[in-house]
């Protein structure tokens, strides 16, 4: 049985992240073609992570997750059995363990897809794991088949272009060279672990796009200062179960570069340090694995600032449905409404959940004072007006 770590969570209520780490050396791509010419693919931005469509059969269109922090690429089992090489799960192949950052694990068929395809390119005989991507699909506001992973791109240029909400695809760099300042990777394995300084202190940091929060830190050797915090966040889901967050806004600058993002707000981890999409989402970013190199151009000459994190105190699991509870922050103005673990909302400012995206969502919590929700309470309905504060000014 092969072993692998997996760090997937699903910030309920605020924004998705996924970081699928294998502790070994990640499968090895199949046949890329990816034409001459660079091929452009539009995207949603949710939650500050790139969700591409792309339709090249009569069941499509498919929408994926672009993750960098990813060692593997997951697809739905419905893709997966449409479009794997033979059984899902041939005899002798044993299946993959992954293990969430809370201890536990879960097993998954590995599959070889014979094809997959973003715009005009082609990636056949692609290793995956085939993953149930509900939960995903659920958080995104938009039906999830895969997440692809880093090493899916080994043999093409890829682009991801925050600020146009794009991807780009190319076959090599182009002989004039690419826009923006190019920093090495610091180890041998293709991963995307750069060098960032953090106030007075050199780290490793993963280019963790699957993940929507802005920074997150191992503090161990580095014991960075903190303007606020950490203090209790939202409820982070692993495929192991629920855990708090710890989040806090950093008394110093994140260096990538040349590029200075002051007193980012972070996450407080045990695992690997990571800059996600919070931060990502102000840059045009360029992978070339070739050469084992990260392209950063800023998307504006406007200065990176890291807004407040702001929240009622609650974290949900959603359906369409309903959202149900799965955490509260203490003294939090959730808590102060008397909001338990378990319960279920159905309206939102009196419209139903399924309203409400993550887009939509996240915009009424940068914006608003005060939300009114509905909750269910047997067979009827209890509107509480919940005061939206700064979880980390």
């Amino acid at each position: 049985m092969k072993r692998v770590a997996l760090a997937v969570a699903l910030i309920a209520g605020l924004s998705t992240t996924g970081c699928f780490t294998f502790r070994r050396t990640p499968p090895k791509p199949g046949l890329t073609y990816v034409g001459s010419k660079p091929v452009t693919i539009p995207a949603r931005l949710v939650s500050n992570v790139l969700v591409v469509e792309s339709k090249w059969d009569r069941y499509g269109p498919y929408h994926f997750v672009i993750d960098t922090g990813s060692s593997v690429t997951l697809v739905s089992p419905e893709l997966a059995a449409r479009y794997s090489q033979g059984n899902l799960a041939p005899p002798g192949e044993p299946q993959v363990r992954v293990r969430a950052p809370n201890g536990g694990s879960m097993l998954l068929d590995p599959v070889t897809l014979g094809r997959i395809q973003l715009g005009s390119v082609r990636f056949e005989q692609v290793p995956a794991l085939s993953y149930d991507c509900s939960d995903l699909s659920a958080q995104f506001g938009v039906k999830v088949d895969g997440v692809l992973g880093f090493p899916l791109f080994r043999n093409a240029v890829l682009t991801l272009d925050y600020p146009h909400k794009r991807i780009v695809l190319r076959s090599r760099i182009p002989e004039e060279g690419l826009p923006g300042e190019a920093i090495l990777f610091t180890n041998p394995d293709k991963t995307p672990l750069i060098a960032v300084r953090l106030g007075n202190h050199d780290l490793e940091a993963l280019i963790d796009s699957g993940s929507g929060q802005s920074l997150v830190i191992n503090p161990a050797g580095i014991l960075p200062r903190f303007a606020f915090g950490p203090v209790e966040g939202p409820v982070v889901a692993t495929l192991a179960g629920d855990r708090v967050s710890y989040v806090g806004r950093v008394d110093g600058v994140l260096r990538i570069g040349s590029f200075d993002i002051p007193n980012p707000v972070s996450e407080v981890t045990d695992e690997l340090s990571s800059v996600g999409g919070g931060i990502l989402s102000h840059f045009i970013v360029t992978f070339d694995q070739e050469h084992d190199e990260v392209f950063f151009q800023a998307g504006s000459d406007a200065d990176i600032v890291v807004p407040a994190l702001r929240g009622t105190g609650m974290s949900f699991r959603k359906t369409p449905a309903y959202w149900k509870v799965v955490g509260v922050i203490q003294d939090s103005p959730a808590a102060a409404a008397a909001v338990t673990k378990g319960d279920l909302v159905s309206r939102i400012n009196g419209e139903p959940v399924a309203s409400w995206d993550p887009a939509r969502f996240e915009h009424l919590l940068a914006k608003a004072a005060t939300i009114d929700f509905t909750f269910i309470q047997g067979a009827s309905a209890a509107v509480r007006q919940i005061q939206v504060v700064d979880i980390v000014p």
